[in-house]
């Protein structure tokens, strides 16, 4: 996703850390309504977490899997126009032509439906959803593009998230020199899947600006590229790589 025109020096980002239920019409009232008061506070994209809109798992996937348009990314487009914001919707189980997805739907300020790669306004991002955190050849691929900030929607659980959850942010950040933020849905300890929490933004440097505990919360973050432009100058990583002796690069499709 890339942001067009002039990227700002500074922004104010907002992860919201959803307690999601297994009412659908409630999960995107309340997330809409996060959304209006984070962008009361300021913010210019938010991001929702994984499976916002549904209990996590995909044995989930059948019962609540929607087209795209459908009615979740109808209402995420409508409050997206109303609040002015780019919305990163998380992800949702889609289904399309028979087959069941994990779609990750972004919202540009006007409400229009942004395509992968597509441009937005403040700095060029990047886009995983939760496992794909775990794979550095994305995020290095998201770098070489000049993406300088990289949001990965995603739900790690009680094992796998004390581990490795903040690991893996600080090693993409510091490796690609990109700010990394993560939305997770809240806590709760009822639910089939129980999701780490954690929300978090970590800064080109590897250090941990922001992070939410395990109930339902916005995180806030100012996302300063002048500090990272900065970083950039300071360690070289880009200009002093061994292309001679290695590289990473996308397939085309």
């Amino acid at each position: 996703m890339r942001l067009p025109g002039r990227a700002m020096a500074t922004f104010r980002l907002a992860l919201i850390q959803l307690h999601v239920s297994p009412i659908k019409s409630d999960n995107l009232t309340r997330a809409c309504g996060l959304i209006r008061e984070a962008a009361k506070q300021g913010a210019k994209i938010v991001s929702l977490p994984e499976c916002f809109n549904s209990p996590y798992g995909t044995k989930y996937f059948p019962e609540y899997a929607e087209k795209i348009p459908g009615d979740s990314t109808q209402k995420l487009s409508e409050v997206a126009k109303e609040c002015s914001v780019f919305v990163i919707g998380g992800s949702i189980p889609e289904e399309d032509a028979g087959r069941l997805y994990n779609t990750c739907a972004v919202f540009g300020p006007d409400g229009t439906l942004l395509v992968k790669h597509r441009k937005v306004t403040y700095c060029r991002v990047g886009l995983g959803i939760c496992y794909d955190l775990r794979f550095a050849e994305l995020a290095q691929i998201y770098a070489q593009r000049g993406c300088q900030l990289l949001v990965y929607p995603g739900a790690f659980n009680l094992t796998t998230g004390p581990a490795h959850w903040e690991l893996l942010q600080r090693g993409r950040a510091v490796d690609n020199q990109v700010y990394v933020a993560t939305a997770s849905p809240a806590r709760d300890d009822k639910a089939s899947y129980v999701a780490w929490g954690h929300s978090t933004v970590v800064t080109p440097w590897g250090e941990v600006l922001a992070q939410a505990g395990t109930e339902e919360t916005i995180v806030y973050s100012d996302i300063d590229l002048t500090k990272l432009a900065e970083i950039r100058q300071q360690i070289p990583i880009f200009s002093q790589k061994r292309s001679d002796l290695y590289a990473v690069e996308a397939k085309k499709p």
